[in-house]
C-alpha cells in the first residue's frame, strides 16, 4: 500500500490498523534540538482520544504515546523520530456481521476492488483511528512552530443546521476547550450539543464544519506552482477521514463577489510593515503566505456508521441489510479539531523548512 507518507522535508509516515496491536508514526526530517515536551504531546492526543464525553464514541483508549527513537536528553536528535500508540480496547466481534458485506458510504467495497482483500475490523487502515498518529506528529510540529511565534487554533463552527456566524476575530478562541463540542461561543455550543444528543438518540449521525486559524505565520511560505500553500493545506485536510470539502479566505462565497468587493487593499502600518486592510484572501496570495492570519474551513460529512437498518450488498452481490453495531461517534467534529490543527501544523512546519533552502 502506497500513500502513507505526507510532507517533503518534515515528512511523516503513519502505520498500523484500528484493531491491530498499535498505531504509530515516524517523522523523517525532524530538525534537531527541538525540546520534546512529552506532557504536551500526550495532551494533544487526549483531545482526540475516544470516550472523552457523551457525544463521542465510548471506545476507551488511553492513547498513551511512547517515543521509540529520535530523542535524547529531552531534545530531538535530527534522526527519524518514531512514536507508538498501543490499541487497548478493540472489540473486533462488533464487526463480524459485516465481514462479508459492504457498509454504505464506507471504504469496504473500494478496498476490496483495489486490493482484493480487506480488514473488516473497524475498517483496518481506513479507520479514523489512524489519525491519532497524525496528532502525535502534529504535536512535534507545534513544538517547532511555538518557538517561532506561530499558533494554530481550530474550533467547531457548524453542526448540522446550527451555525456560529461570529467571525473568528470577534471570538475568544481559547473558550473552544471549555465545552465538549469545542465551539468558542457558549450559547451556540449548547445548541450544537443538544442537536448531537438528539441525533444520537435517533440512531443517526450529523456532520458540520471546523474552522481553523493560523496566527503568526510569516510572509513567504508556499511553493508555486503546484505546491501552493492553500493547495498543500487542502490536500492535508482532504486526506482526513470524513472530510468533504475545504475552502480558505472568502471561499466559495467570494466567487459571488465583484473584484472591488473581494480585493485586499495594501497599506503600510505604523511599524513600516506592509499589511492588507481586509483579509478576503485568507492570508495567502499567489499560493504564498502574506503575513496576515491564515484561515480556512473544513467540511465533514456525517459518520457513515448509523444504528439504523440500511440496504447494501455482500461480496457476492446479494442484497442484504446491515445495522451498525459497536461504539461510534454520532458527530466526528469535536474529536476532529486537534486533527485539523495537527495537519495544519505539519504543512506550515514543512514549508518553514523548505524556505530555509533559499537562505544562505
Amino acid at each position: 500500500m502506497a500513500g502513507n507518507s505526507f510532507g517533503q522535508i518534515f515528512r511523516i509516515t503513519t502505520f498500523g490498523e484500528s484493531h491491530g496491536p498499535a498505531i504509530g508514526v515516524t517523522i523523517d526530517g525532524c530538525p534537531s534540538g527541538i525540546i520534546i515536551d512529552e506532557v504536551f504531546i500526550q495532551s494533544e492526543l487526549d483531545r482526540r482520544k475516544p470516550g472523552q464525553s457523551r457525544i463521542t464514541t465510548q471506545r476507551k483508549e488511553s492513547d498513551t504515546v511512547t517515543i521509540l527513537s529520535g530523542v535524547f536528553e529531552g531534545r530531538s536528535t535530527g534522526t527519524p523520530l518514531t512514536m507508538l500508540i498501543p490499541n487497548e480496547d478493540q472489540r473486533s466481534k462488533d464487526y463480524d456481521h459485516v465481514k462479508a458485506s459492504y457498509r454504505p458510504s464506507h471504504a469496504d467495497y473500494a478496498y476490496d476492488q483495489k486490493y482484493g482483500f480487506r480488514d473488516y475490523r473497524g475498517g483496518g487502515r481506513s479507520s479514523a483511528r489512524e489519525t491519532a498518529a497524525r496528532v502525535a506528529a502534529g504535536a512535534i510540529a507545534k513544538l517547532f512552530l511555538n518557538d517561532r511565534g506561530v499558533r494554530i487554533q481550530a474550533y467547531v463552527s457548524r453542526v448540522g443546521a446550527v451555525q456560529l456566524d461570529i467571525p473568528y476575530n470577534k471570538l475568544d478562541l481559547s473558550l473552544a476547550e471549555e465545552n465538549i463540542v469545542r465551539c468558542p461561543d457558549t450559547k451556540t455550543a449548547e445548541r450544537m450539543i443538544a442537536l448531537i444528543d438528539q441525533t444520537r438518540k435517533e440512531g443517526d449521525t450529523v456532520g458540520g464544519i471546523i474552522s481553523c486559524v493560523i496566527f503568526g505565520a510569516p510572509a513567504g511560505l508556499g511553493e508555486p506552482v503546484f505546491d501552493k500553500l492553500h493547495a498543500e493545506l487542502g490536500k492535508a485536510m482532504l486526506s482526513v477521514n470524513a472530510v468533504q470539502g475545504f475552502e480558505y479566505g472568502s471561499g466559495f462565497e467570494g466567487a459571488f463577489n465583484k473584484g472591488s468587493e473581494n480585493n485586499d487593499a495594501y497599506y503600510t502600518d505604523e511599524a513600516g510593515a506592509v499589511r492588507t486592510r481586509t483579509n478576503k484572501s485568507g492570508g495567502i496570495q499567489g499560493g504564498i503566505s502574506n503575513g496576515e492570519d491564515i484561515y480556512f474551513r473544513v467540511a465533514f460529512k456525517p459518520v457513515a456508521t448509523i444504528m439504523q437498518v440500511q440496504e447494501t450488498v455482500d461480496q457476492n452481490g446479494n442484497s442484504v441489510n446491515v445495522v451498525g453495531k459497536g461504539r461510534h461517534d454520532p458527530c466526528v467534529l469535536p474529536r476532529a479539531v486537534p486533527i485539523v490543527e495537527a495537519m495544519a501544523a505539519l504543512v506550515i512546519t514543512d514549508h518553514f523548512l523548505r524556505n530555509q533552502m533559499y537562505k544562505s
